[in-house]
This record gives structure tokens, C-alpha cells and sequence, in this order.
């Protein structure tokens, strides 16, 4: 299960789109988040990206945490893609993303 909403994931996808993700903006929404969120964050790109299947969602998240040796916001911030993956991992999971971009 999903530990973050898809408003924030989709809220992430928007400012990566409109500043880039090395953005102060982006950087400080994902600081914002707590640790489950940031976890379920990086599980989503990593799904999006194919590192894990929507499956693997709970083993995603469990990587992500085990992982977390820098923080979330760096982390993503180095992901050109980051946007892409975002939303390709949502719809692995069977999110619509237009329909929350549309609710924003």
C-alpha cells in the first residue's frame, strides 16, 4: 500500500516539471515530507524508472529506507528524469495522474 498521497507525488512531478528537480522548491517540499512519505517517494521513481515491479512495492519501500544514507531531496535532485519516472511509477500502480493533476 501506498504511504504517501497522490497529491504530494503528483505536487512532487508538477515542481520538477516547472522548476527542474535540483530546485530550491523541490528540495524543500520533499524535505517537508516524513520519513514513510520519503520512502514511498523514492519506491514510486524506482518503480517508474524499472528497478522494481509494482509488485515489489513493499520490498521498494523496505530498499528505500535501507538505502536512505543521504537525504531524500538530494537524492532525487540528481534524477533528470525524476518527473517521468514519477508518473510512470503511478500508473504501474494503477494511479491516474491526469486525475490528480486535475484535482490540483
Amino acid at each position: 500500500m501506498l504511504e504517501i498521497s497522490t497529491g504530494k507525488v503528483v505536487r512532487v512531478i508538477m515542481l520538477a516539471r516547472e522548476y527542474g528537480p535540483d530546485s530550491v522548491s523541490l528540495s524543500d517540499f520533499i524535505s517537508g515530507l516524513n520519513d514513510d512519505e520519503k520512502a514511498n517517494l523514492v519506491a514510486v521513481m524506482w518503480i517508474g524508472r524499472g528497478s522494481f515491479e509494482a509488485e515489489e512495492l513493499e520490498y521498494a519501500k523496505e530498499e528505500a529506507r535501507r538505502e536512505a544514507s543521504a537525504p531524500t531531496e538530494n537524492y532525487l535532485s540528481g534524477i533528470p528524469s525524476l518527473p517521468e519516472h514519477l508518473e510512470s511509477g503511478l500508473e504501474a500502480l494503477g494511479i491516474d495522474v491526469t486525475e490528480a493533476e486535475d484535482d490540483l
